[in-house]
């Protein structure tokens, strides 16, 4: 049975950020994932990880105007400064806490704009990314979203992600794979994982197709634990899900024992 981690942005929402990581330690997580760190300090999240004995996964570089609706800057022409300024400010945090992956959100392409211009963008980006990352020991993912969620968004599919990877050529350089965003946009999640496993770096999961426990919808959850277990994937799977009455109480999907051993 795969191990999993919590996502304090989405879960524990019953209390503010800061108190999720002794929340998220009471019910018996061991590692924890999120969106952003970034309005706390750095020295203040890796207290947290201490106090309660956590490890934090995975967290993504800063994306933007957030608020104003942008998504990542990764792929826009002309960001290309704030995107480094970015990168460095990650880096710092995940330094600071132990963190051994940074998603690099790609972003909506403006309007108008060129597609290949943003495609080249976000490959020249990526690579000085993935230079800056790997001095740290640090896996860079990028991660298709699915365009009802995030409309406009520049990448989407499986395809085209583990095609971005290779053209960037950095070792370090993996995909996040999240099952709620393959299933809409594409489907066949098992054979998707047979194929790309090797270069996925995280894993991701959610019930389909409200985004809420993933013993709901239209997904067989259990059936592709058993796949990774057969493939022999040993890294986290992140519970990016919104719970739908209450986090501890959603809880009950999840098999005795896999939050401390993974078994």
């Amino acid at each position: 049975m795969p191990k999993f981690a919590a996502n304090l942005t989405m879960q524990f929402n019953e209390v503010p950020f800061i108190q999720r990581f002794e929340a998220a330690a009471r019910a018996g997580f061991k590692a924890v994932e999120f969106l952003f760190p970034y309005e706390h300090s750095a020295e203040e999240i890796a207290a947290q990880l201490k106090q309660h004995g956590l490890e934090n996964v995975l967290f993504n570089m800063p994306p933007g105007d957030w608020a104003a609706g942008e998504r990542g800057i990764a792929c826009v022409p002309g960001r290309e400064a704030e995107f480094r300024a970015g990168v460095a400010k990650a880096i710092s945090y995940a330094t600071a806490c132990g963190t051994p992956r940074l998603h690099a959100m790609a972003g909506l392409p403006p309007a108008q704009a060129d597609r290949q211009a943003c495609r080249a963008t976000y490959i020249e980006n990526l690579r000085y990314a993935a230079a800056e990352t790997a001095k740290h020991d640090i896996m860079l993912l990028i991660e298709p979203i699915n365009s009802r969620d995030m409309p406009g968004y520049f990448l989407n599919t499986q395809a085209d992600a583990h095609a971005i990877r290779e053209e960037v050529g950095a070792p370090n350089l993996k995909v996040q794979m999240d099952f709620y965003h393959v299933q809409i946009v594409e489907g066949d999640i098992a054979m998707k994982a047979r194929k790309y496993l090797e270069h996925v770096g995280h894993i991701q999961i959610a019930g389909v197709p409200a985004r809420n426990e993933p013993d709901v919808g239209e997904v067989n959850y259990p059936y592709l634990f058993d796949v990774l277990d057969e493939l022999g994937y040993d890294g986290w799977v992140g519970c990016e899900y919104r719970p739908a009455k209450g986090t501890v109480e959603g809880l009950s999907w999840m098999p005795r024992g896999s939050l401390i051993t993974g078994n």
